[in-house]
């Protein structure tokens, strides 16, 4: 009999053949969203250059535009015009 144990810091549970499968939070869903300055929002991952980042913190600029800054530590500023796809995580209660 094989004994199947997770490695740490790793979720999921194993299918048939010991492989894991990837685990997703119950009752929460991930969406592409278009996004602009306007209905940006915390928590948004956004793909810069191959890397996913998320929204941490948002400020209001002039003109309507705003300055996320990112988990990670980067800024990036979007203009009203700015349209980036991003995930979001639609969360149902």
């Amino acid at each position: 009999m094989r004994l199947l144990v997770p490695r740490a810091g790793r979720r999921g549970h194993f299918n048939e053949v010991g492989l894991m499968k990837s685990w997703t939070p119950s009752g929460a869903m991930a969406a592409p969203v278009e996004i602009t300055s306007i209905n940006v929002q915390r928590g948004d991952v956004i793909q810069i250059g191959g890397q996913p980042c998320r929204v941490a913190d948002l400020f209001q600029l002039p003109r309507g535009a705003k300055r996320l800054l990112f988990e990670s530590g980067e800024l990036l500023t979007i203009h009203p015009r700015t349209r980036l796809v991003a995930v979001r995580v639609l969360r149902r209660w």
